[in-house]
């Protein structure tokens, strides 16, 4: 039975978990927090990140913040200290190019290779294998860890240079913030307009305003059906940051983006704990 390496199985992770235990890999996780899911759903602890990396030749992570990713890979108990020749290291978080760039050397050193990963898809897409997985790299790595990838995701990207596939991810979520704030304006005014807002819901899903946001939190918002949060503003205002970052190094013009920007952060402590969807409150206030 091959062993992969998986640090950090929260939201997304923890999903992609499972599905790597169903398709009969043993996965060996670490997280700092509880794992009392992870060995629910057949994964086996490890007592840290340089276990991890000891034990499997195929390490994904998945980690919420640059500290964690820095912890996780240079720290004390790090992957860089069971790194070796053949490895392949994952890293499926969003982080800036250059933060991800700086653990291309150190794992290098030891003959091993890290890709630049990103997951396209909320914790319920990627629960029902319908997230889509980037990468971006060393390609013949890439093609090594195709077939592991294709045990939790039906759709897997090769993007080219590392960097590629972070760059895609900060376009895919800068449509994925306007499209949800487009369904909470629009579902926000059809809601107050008195029609049948099922019929509504299933003329706009089958019909040219669609879109998979409004798809999947359109009726959220009908039903005003916030939890469990799938996707956070905190989260949304990261990507938009960067996304504007992105696109100041590119020279494009970012109206949009702008006006957005300026949307999630109104609405973080509006939709505070909740899922993103509760975004529609901040629409239904009336204009100051």
């Amino acid at each position: 039975m091959q062993t992969i390496g998986f640090i950090g199985p929260g939201k997304i992770g923890l999903p992609i978990c499972t599905h790597l235990v169903k398709a009969g890999y043993r996965v060996l996780g670490y997280r700092r927090g509880a794992m009392t899911e992870f060995e629910q759903i057949g994964g086996t602890p490890a007592r840290s990140p340089a276990q991890v990396g000891a034990e499997a030749d195929i390490v994904f992570a998945c980690l919420p913040n640059d500290e964690a990713l820095d912890e996780v890979v240079q720290g004390p108990r790090g992957l860089v200290h069971s790194a070796r020749r053949g490895q392949i290291v994952v890293e499926l978080g969003s982080h800036p190019i250059p933060v991800k760039q700086r653990y291309l050397a150190p794992l290098a050193a030891k003959g091993a290779i890290f890709l630049d990963g990103e997951v396209s898809g909320t914790p319920g897409m990627v629960a029902q294998r319908k997230g889509v997985i980037y990468l971006g790299g060393d390609r013949d790595a890439a093609r090594t860890i195709e077939p592991v990838v294709g045990a939790f995701a039906d759709s897997c990207l090769y993007f080219g240079p590392f960097g590629a596939a972070s760059k895609v991810k900060l376009v895919n979520n800068l449509l994925v913030a306007l499209h949800i704030a487009g369904t909470a304006e629009a579902m926000a005014i059809g809601l107050k307009a008195g029609v049948d807002v099922d019929l509504l819901i299933k003329a706009v899903a089958t019909g040219s305003g669609g879109s998979t946001q409004f798809g999947i939190r359109a009726p959220w918002m009908a039903e005003r059906r916030f939890l469990p949060q799938q996707g956070t503003t905190e989260s949304l205002v990261h990507y938009l940051d960067m996304a504007k970052t992105f696109a100041d190094e590119v020279g494009t013009a970012t109206p949009l983006l702008d006006c957005l920007r300026e949307i999630y952060r109104r609405a973080v402590p509006v939709v505070g704990e909740r899922d993103v969807a509760a975004i529609l409150e901040v629409f239904e206030q009336p204009e100051r």
